[in-house]
């Protein structure tokens, strides 16, 4: 935490007078909002690996993965304690994450997330859900690798992306 004047040091005084450091995971920057999304990739229940690898990535890039991976823990408030300056970050921090995170997600599978208290356990629960390997589909991926020919109408570069995109998955 930095005081107002940012020099690293806190307030000696009121803990409204503290600021979360910008360099925190618990830093929400002013232009931050529920309604953003994450990634144009758009989680519709089987594209996982593609939308969980755009997402890292957004995340990352907010300094907010670690919510996610559960590295940023809510810190504990006692029963009829005023909750702590990084208690209140958090708890916006993860409300955050969970409306990205809803907003990258297709609609009709938002009702199987809504409950869930920490991002965290959103993210375990799709991990879970999703990321299993399925049998048929390597089957099915083999055979299109072994099927994939280069069309008279394609360029090179058209062939590869196709042929790397069915490797990669």
């Amino acid at each position: 935490m930095v005081g107002p004047d940012g020099d690293g040091k806190k307030s000696g005084g009121s803990k409204f007078a503290e600021q979360i450091a910008p360099s925190s995971p618990l830093y929400l920057h002013p232009s931050e909002s529920t309604a953003l999304s994450l990634t144009p990739t758009v989680f519709n229940g089987e594209n996982y690996d593609l939308w969980v690898d755009a997402v890292r990535n957004a995340l990352d890039a907010k300094n907010k993965l670690s919510f996610v991976e559960g590295k940023v823990r809510k810190p504990h408030v006692k029963d009829g304690e005023e909750e702590s300056l990084e208690a209140v970050a958090w708890r916006q921090c993860n409300a955050m994450v969970k409306a990205w995170i809803r907003n990258s997600i297709d609609p009709k599978l938002h009702p199987s997330i809504s409950f869930s208290g920490a991002v965290t356990e959103i993210w375990k629960e799709l991990k879970d859900r999703y990321s299993v390997g399925n049998a048929p589909r390597v089957h099915q991926l083999k055979h299109e690798l072994n099927q994939c020919k280069q069309n008279n109408n394609q360029s090179v570069v058209e062939y590869y992306t196709n042929l790397k995109t069915i490797w990669d998955e």
